[in-house]
């Protein structure tokens, strides 16, 4: 029997563990975020300027899609846009009760409030209102090359491999449907890899041990190895035995509930909105991309090992509220000095976010973004992943050092 179990009790005594999950496209909260971007990407096509609030509830063969639309755009078909963001997912087959030649859909999508519209529309981008109240976190890291957590990156690579296995017929007999969890042992200088947990669903009728097998050796090992790290962890594969039910047929889906799995897997806090189907204007996700460039050129700058960000705003204002920083005793130079940085180098006003990331029409599809994580993307040339602030951060920072000499 092909089995293979995380080492318990004792073992874990006086271990410095971290543990992070991701899931795939297939999971059904994924499918809802994929479905919210994808109507979201829809409009900002057509107008640029189009207020965007999108949800999303599926369950079994049933897809509810509600939220605030306010835009010129005339011409968005947003049955054809779900049904197709379905079937590239590849709920294709009624067995997997959810199928995009048949699902119901149900659309209750009505426009913005003009209450809210009137604190966010402004002649002049400098002035745009945030689109809510809130607080944002960014965050990151120099424990990997994209100064993002070790664990969330080696959780997102495992499904996002898994899936790409899937779809060209390697991993044979998986199916959408599929999340991960791995826990990194920081108890010695040199971080490894503890456990690694994969539940895949699958066809009906196949043989487990095999396909558990090819999980182990197609998956996580190669995975495991493109980051150099250990090949002896332990590791669970769909513990419960089997897993043939599961998508929006196993568990009720809904956009925004899977918030670390789209930031940093747990290593950093999290202000509550969610990214998905919103257009720029709401702060919770276009400051989020702001607190995250500012966390990501002050960690590469050298100021600090790992460096999280909050910020806060008012509906209706374009100044932030409060900023606050935390370097975890990573720096050597004080708050106060990095605070002076973030407000000489970085315009956190919500209009001038959206420009700086060209955020009403990126380069990017928000679409991809909704799988996979927000942040540390090297698949995707995301603008708030630049590190074009570093060489003034550095210009600062060393005229700091002369003047303490």
């Amino acid at each position: 029997m092909w089995k293979a179990f995380i080492l318990k009790g004792e073992s874990m005594k006086n271990r410095i563990l971290f543990t992070s999950e991701s899931v795939s496209e297939g999971h059904p909260d994924k499918v809802c975020d994929q479905i919210a971007d994808a109507i979201l990407d829809a409009y900002l096509k057509e107008d640029e300027n189009s207020f965007v609030a999108c949800e999303c509830f599926a369950t079994e063969n049933k897809l509810i899609i509600g939220g605030e639309i306010t835009s010129k755009a005339r011409n968005i078909d947003i049955d054809a846009i779900a049904r197709n963001v379905i079937k590239d997912i590849g709920y294709d087959k009624d067995e997997y009760g959810f199928n995009y030649q048949n699902v119901e859909i149900i659309n209750l999508v009505k426009q913005q409030s003009p209450d809210i519209r009137q604190g966010v529309v402004s002649e002049k981008i400098e002035n745009q209102g945030a689109g809510d109240q809130g607080i944002m976190f960014g965050y990151a890291s120099d424990e990997t090359p994209g100064y993002m957590p070790l664990a969330i990156s080696i959780a997102h690579k495992l499904v996002r491999y898994a899936t790409e296995l899937r779809k060209e017929g390697v991993l044979k007999h998986a199916r959408p449907d599929m999340k991960s969890q791995v826990t990194i042992d920081y108890t010695d200088k040199t971080p490894k890899i503890y456990s690694i947990l994969m539940s895949v669903q699958h066809d009906d009728n196949i043989d487990l041990d095999e396909f558990k097998r090819n999980i182990h050796d197609l998956v996580m090992i190669p995975v495991a190895k493109s980051f150099d790290m250990n090949l002896d962890f332990n590791y669970l594969i769909n513990p419960t035995g089997k897993f043939v039910i599961g998508g929006p047929k196993g568990d009720t889906g809904l956009t925004g509930r899977k918030l670390i799995v789209d930031t940093y897997g747990g290593s950093a806090r999290h202000g509550g909105g969610s990214f998905s189907g919103k257009d720029p204007s709401k702060v919770d996700r276009s400051a989020a991309y702001m607190a995250r460039y500012i966390a990501k050129n002050l960690v590469a700058s050298g100021i600090a090992s790992r460096m999280e960000i909050q910020l806060s705003y008012a509906i209706g204002e374009s100044n932030v509220q409060s900023i606050n920083i935390s370097t975890f005793k990573t720096s050597k130079y004080s708050d106060d000095v990095i605070l002076d940085i973030i407000n000489e180098l970085f315009d956190l006003r919500p209009g001038m976010i959206i420009k700086k990331f060209n955020l009403k029409k990126p380069s990017f599809l928000y679409k991809n973004l909704a799988n996979y994580g927000h942040f540390g993307r090297p698949d995707l040339d995301l603008p708030w992943e630049k590190l074009d602030k570093v060489d003034e951060i550095k210009e600062i920072l060393s005229k700091i050092d002369k003047q303490n000499i």
